[in-house]
């Protein structure tokens, strides 16, 4: 009887998806393009207390100090410096591929500069790109933080003030987060 409820659960949701849960926000704004570089590194700058990043791809490119990804990477390191919490979850895959190779290079410096860095388990693909600060502002869409991402490609995202959302977002972060590994 179990099996058969179950088999007429997922047959339903095929057909009826559950619906999502509505969560209440103070304000909401579209973030296009570049200005994600900026309202990401103005977040990170004026956290207080704590920043979570769950990232597919972010890049640091030693030849090019001053790209964009570099500077967001900085200020991390720089907002742990200050005090604040800082928790970073990457992608990684078996073998050398450019996300892995680029996701444990930034990493590293993260890791080097006190940040924590956890990376996803292999079994899974961690697509996400969020940015949950302070615990109230939230900023999620698809700008991976890699050069093409934040310079040239049409990226868009959403910056939303919701204390609710970002729990939300947090316990989220925490459930990965116990299912990933430092390196």
């Amino acid at each position: 009887m179990r099996k058969f409820a179950f088999m007429v659960f997922v047959w339903l949701s095929t057909f009826y998806p559950i619906p999502s849960i509505s969560l209440p926000a103070e304000d909401v704004q579209l973030v296009t393009d570049a200005q994600y570089f900026e309202t990401a590194r103005k977040m990170i700058r004026e956290a207080k207390s704590s920043i979570r990043v769950m990232m597919f791809e972010m890049g640091y490119y030693e030849k090019y100090p001053n790209t964009p990804s570099n500077l967001l990477i900085k200020e991390l390191i720089e907002a742990k410096r200050r005090g604040v919490k800082v928790e970073v979850i990457l992608e990684v895959k078996e073998g050398d591929d450019r996300t892995t190779k680029r996701n444990h290079m930034a990493g590293k410096i993260l890791s080097e500069g006190g940040v924590e860095v956890i990376y996803d388990p292999l079994f899974k693909t961690m697509h996400a790109k969020s940015l949950v600060a302070d615990e109230q502002w939230s900023l999620i869409g698809s700008t991976n933080w890699v050069f093409s991402s934040l310079t040239s490609n049409n990226e868009v995202s959403v910056l939303i003030k919701s204390r609710e959302l970002a729990k939300s977002f947090i316990d989220y972060f925490n459930q990965v987060k116990t299912t990933g590994t430092k390196k």
